[in-house]
């Protein structure tokens, strides 16, 4: 495995590489690397020829109350977990070439961005989409994965490649979560006992939504009072927000139908946000574009 830094260094590499008649596929990623990465790592080496991972820290993407100093890093454990998983290319650009003295310019999504996640963190995925737009033009790839956690993330970068017309294929893949049903999450490392505990409310509140779809409930506010419900039973959470949302447009159903719906939801456990999902009819996503 080669390790980049330099942004020439990863440009220069991903244009020969295409020139070559490669197939590049990439995975970017924030660092502190678990299982949920893995997964796709594995997804880029059965569809690729060359495999990039990114690990990049985004300032952009930290609001001024937020966790960007204390966000879990450990290059040396990543850096030898991914020659492991046969990434052909680990990226680790520095925060001063990335946004350079005089950087001006930031990739905005409206609408979709100030939904959701964006409601409690203005500019976050303002962040995510610059850092993710520059990370596909210095790396270049075919296909670019990501995992459902971010299942809001996912939409938001899907509607920049397609009004940008970046030439890439995305795919999202599912999460991936512990034997007792909590997703991963690099965050998850801040949680003590009794916190990783109460954060498997997420999970039981799914189930219980996903136990009423089951039944034939396809009403929004039933769906979205049983869970709301099982939430309210953990004391140690408190609700960010819960929603029923078109997966393309993410705005608020009343009634699941056909079309895929995403259950979203955040709580805070202590001073640990946590997000998890859900989707509704996910066999009619569009499978080219969403897996």
């Amino acid at each position: 495995m080669r390790v980049i830094v330099g942004l020439k260094e990863m440009l220069a590499w991903a244009n020969k590489m295409r020139q070559q008649g490669h197939r590049i596929g990439f995975v970017p990623t924030m660092g502190y690397l678990h299982d949920g990465h893995f997964s796709l790592i594995e997804r880029a080496r059965q569809v690729d020829d060359i495999v990039v991972c990114s690990i990049f820290v985004n300032p952009a993407q930290f609001g001024p109350q937020e966790d960007f100093g204390r966000y879990p890093r450990d290059l040396a454990r990543d850096e030898s977990l991914t020659e492991k998983a046969g990434v052909d290319i680990l990226f680790c650009p520095r925060a001063e070439d990335i946004y350079p003295d005089g950087f001006k310019t930031r990739v905005s999504v409206e609408s979709l961005s100030g939904k959701l996640c964006g409601r409690d963190r203005p500019g976050h995925f303002g962040g995510v989409t610059t850092i993710v737009a520059k990370l596909f033009n210095l790396v270049k790839p075919h296909n670019a994965y990501f995992g459902q956690k971010d299942a809001q993330q996912f939409v938001i970068i899907r509607q920049m490649v397609e009004d940008l017309n970046f030439d890439i294929q995305l795919h999202m893949l599912p999460i991936i979560r512990e034997k007792d049903g909590l997703a991963l999450s690099s965050r998850n490392k801040y949680l003590n006992d009794s916190e990783r505990k109460a954060a498997l409310v997420l999970s039981r509140a799914i189930k219980q939504a996903r136990g009423l779809f089951e039944r034939g409930i396809r009403t929004a506010e039933e769906i979205l009072a049983g869970a709301e419900a099982e939430i309210a039973k953990e004391k140690l959470a408190r609700l960010d927000y819960l929603a029923l949302v078109d997966m393309a447009s993410l705005e608020a159903v009343k009634v699941i139908a056909g079309a895929p719906v995403l259950l979203a939801m955040a709580i805070r456990i202590g001073g640990v946000r946590l997000i998890d999902n859900t989707i509704f009819n996910e066999e009619n996503l569009w499978k080219t574009t969403w897996n």
